[in-house]
């Protein structure tokens, strides 16, 4: 099974469990994710299938979106509910104003220090797993982007937000951040995310909803997102026969593409995508990624 599938992933469930429960579902092996959710959050998680792998390259660099809630009061080791808490609890006066002045400062470029409970790896091993067991951490920051972030409602100790960020930031990161400038800790207690890039939760399916389809490989392709709309930055051709097979033996081909973009996503039909082609010059174009 070839394939784009946007799910709807449920807390409690790393993205390699989810990745796993759709083997059992779809029979198909080759499958990855497009941006780790934490077992805690749940919404957005796209999965690429089969030959579809190879596209992953070209996702990597989209923004994400995100509804949540941060409670003030302590912070934990892992930045979110799921950690242990760091130091004493205190009650902080909070107003809603004070909140969304902290959160202006976090805008724009910025460097951010992953959480030490996290994926970035360190000589190879990832860092949670340090972490865990009680050894050094020694992560480098890393330049984020926040394009937004506003603080929706205060009620008590926790408030409920939005925010966009770039890739490889971590939303719970800013929670711990916000407690430290406002010196009172805080924590991420809930989080969604609600777009990856150009997928939104409109076009997600509950692994349940998929799990009825479990087997009938020509039904969940129907699911998938449409190829033709993926990766919008590329323009779409479609080649005849002759420049097809130029292509998939990895030869250089014509294609009739105007639009002076560099990389091209190349069709049989409507729906076959053959790969991604590099212009070579005017309407020459080399592959580059191949889905044979």
């Amino acid at each position: 099974m070839n394939g784009l599938l946007v799910i709807d992933k449920p807390g409690g469930m790393t993205s390699h469990d989810a990745v796993g429960r759709l083997r059992k579902i779809t029979g198909e092996r080759s499958i990855g994710h497009l941006g780790t959710l934490d077992p805690m959050a749940t919404g957005v998680l796209p999965l690429v299938l089969g030959k579809f792998t190879r596209l992953a390259q070209y996702f990597s660099s989209a923004e994400k979106s995100y509804s949540g809630a941060i409670r003030f009061g302590f912070s934990t080791d892992t930045y979110d509910a799921e950690g242990e808490r760091v130091g004493a609890e205190v009650t902080p006066n909070l107003t809603l104003d004070e909140l969304r002045a902290t959160a202006a400062h976090f805008l724009g470029e910025t460097e951010q220090m992953p959480p030490a409970y996290s994926a970035k790896k360190i000589a190879g091993k990832p860092a949670y797993k340090l972490a865990r067991e009680g050894k050094p951490v020694e992560l480098q920051p890393a330049k984020v982007r926040i394009s937004s972030f506003e603080i929706r409602e205060l009620k008590g100790t926790e408030a409920s937000f939005t925010m966009s960020i770039s890739a490889g930031g971590y939303v719970r990161a800013v929670a711990h951040e916000m407690g430290h400038a406002l010196g009172c800790g805080a924590h991420l207690s809930g989080l969604r995310r609600t777009q990856a890039g150009v997928f939104t939760l409109d076009k997600a399916h509950t692994l349940e909803e998929l799990a009825l389809l479990t087997g009938d490989v020509a039904a969940l392709e129907a699911m998938c997102i449409h190829p033709r709309t993926l990766l919008p930055e590329m323009p779409a051709v479609t080649g005849d026969a002759h420049a097809l097979g130029r292509l998939r033996n990895g030869a250089q081909a014509n294609l009739p593409e105007f639009s002076r973009a560099p990389l091209v996503k190349v069709f049989a039909g409507q729906r076959e995508l053959v790969g991604i082609a590099k212009r070579v010059a005017g309407t020459l174009f080399q592959p580059v990624v191949g889905m044979g």
